[in-house]
């Protein structure tokens, strides 16, 4: 399979060429932008970086995104153009972001994930579980990252509020109390806390606490690569797929194992 990775000049760009050469994928394009200095240059596989315009159709099979959001759109018409699947792991989109990718996803299948980690997929559909299960609890959410991360709280933090609103029957953005600051909590609001140290790649926690006991759950990364192997995990399974809006999830089964676990 031919894997086309935009924003290759970054750690995960980086990341996503080699691991796919580590598999036996075949790196087939190495995407910058059209302004990009490193435009030219030799990378991973033998290939030089170049900007999309350069592609043609037959070139990839997929498109892996791992650029900045204002660069979503002119991915997002390369995807078109092409015809190609596209797995955007960009965190940080606006809403407005998100209804292009639905527009785009009439006429080619798109998967977005703000965090293509296996584990943090379980751990979405852990939370959503937790949360309903637990309808009194207050809920916190706690991220950590290295200190070169533009957005905060992440874009993992942020779905993973998504599913503890979830599990309670409503949205995000009524019952979200943003980064925590002064002031006192209000009943039934999903907080963050946001830490920016060092090199750390990635650590999530969301707490559910209630009088006299609390229930947490963690997810830590060490390795980056695993952003990178679920990227291909999941771009080997969009290929297969008709137009449409998917998730990690979707590429996991997840929701199906957790129903047959639960009957």
């Amino acid at each position: 399979m031919k894997i086309g990775v935009i924003g290759a000049s970054g750690r995960m760009g980086q990341a996503v060429l080699h691991e796919a050469q580590t598999q036996g994928l075949e790196p087939a394009a190495a995407i910058v932008g059209a302004h990009s200095t490193k435009r030219g240059e030799r990378t991973v596989a033998g290939l030089q970086f170049i900007d999309g315009s350069e592609l043609t159709a037959a070139a990839v099979d997929v498109l892996v995104d791992f650029s900045l959001p204002a660069a979503l759109p002119a991915n997002v018409e390369l995807a078109e153009r092409l015809g190609a699947p596209l797995v955007v792991c960009t965190t940080g989109l606006a809403a407005e972001q998100h209804r292009l990718l639905d527009r785009a996803a009439v006429s080619v299948p798109v998967l977005y994930a703000a965090n293509t980690s296996v584990g943090i997929c379980l751990l979405e559909q852990l939370v959503e579980l937790a949360s309903a299960s637990l309808p009194d609890a207050d809920i916190e959410i706690t991220e950590a990252h290295h200190s070169a991360k533009r957005d905060g709280p992440s874009g993992t933090a942020l779905v993973l509020g998504e599913a503890a609103a979830r599990g309670r029957g409503t949205t995000l953005a009524e019952v979200s109390a943003g980064v925590r600051g002064d002031g006192l909590r209000q009943a039934e609001s999903i907080g963050f806390s946001v830490i920016r140290a060092a090199d750390i790649i990635g650590e999530h926690s969301v707490l559910l606490a209630q009088p006299g006991e609390r229930v947490e759950l963690n997810h830590r990364v060490s390795d980056r690569r695993i952003f990178a192997r679920g990227a291909l995990q999941a771009a080997q399974w969009l290929v297969r797929q008709p137009a449409g809006r998917y998730r990690m999830a979707d590429s996991l089964n997840l929701t199906a194992h957790l129903r047959k676990l639960l009957v």
